[in-house]
């Protein structure tokens, strides 16, 4: 079988662009689903603003579409802080022989030697950087020795072995970010073509990211 894409982040909400990219992701690299896995607590960044319950909802219902596309809940489930090193051996304890990509945005991969044990997780699956075309992947520092030493330009690798692999590749850059649909939609504009249909209605009906918030008090 082919490898298992892993797509987390708060999706607070999430929107077309992470759509876009995890599908040109799946399609370009042959991937066999990828799993989109909601965080409960990002360690590098402030709690989202929507609750566990409702980024969840929002998250099942942008990609019931595509059963390429699938939501996974253990980071909400666990308490805490969300680290990507617990969620992926997990998912290696699950799938011991499967080939496992862990999807990046530049913006994250650039981040990473911040990270919780972040050295470990070549070990634990290939990291697949996605950023928009002119982008330069770094030459130097701990971020540059670890892609010399584990990157390749062959998508044909990530099927072949289970983990240990840098691969980075363009994607279509929607310039959608999550932040600045709260600020839009807490002015009152509709989101309308930046997020699913499902999501729209599920932000409107719980209100969350209205100026009272209704219904998206973090539990």
């Amino acid at each position: 079988m082919g490898p298992i894409g892993i797509f987390g982040g708060t999706f607070d909400p999430i929107h077309y662009g992470h759509l876009r990219t995890a599908l040109e992701l799946l399609e370009g690299l042959s991937l066999a689903e990828v799993r989109f896995i909601p965080c409960s607590q990002q360690p590098l960044r402030d709690q989202p603003i929507a609750t566990r319950d409702v980024r969840l909802s929002m998250a099942k219902v942008a990609v019931e579409s595509d059963a390429r596309f699938s939501v996974d809940a253990r980071e909400l489930e666990r308490e805490g802080v969300s680290y990507s090193v617990d969620t992926l051996m997990g998912l290696r304890a699950e799938h011991r022989d499967r080939s496992l990509c862990l999807l990046l945005g530049m913006d994250a991969f650039l981040s990473l030697p911040s990270w919780h044990r972040w050295e470990e997780l070549i070990g634990l699956a290939h990291i697949v950087v996605a950023h928009r075309p002119g982008w330069q992947a770094p030459t130097d520092g701990v971020l540059g020795k670890l892609v010399r030493e584990h990157s390749t330009e062959v998508p044909q690798d990530l099927s072949t072995s289970r983990s240990g692999r840098i691969f980075i590749t363009p994607v279509t850059q929607l310039e959608i970010s999550a932040t600045s649909l709260r600020k839009l939609i807490r002015k009152g504009f509709d989101p309308k073509y930046l997020v699913p249909k499902g999501v729209g209605t599920i932000i409107a009906e719980t209100g969350c990211y209205s100026e009272e918030r209704i219904g998206c008090v973090n539990d």
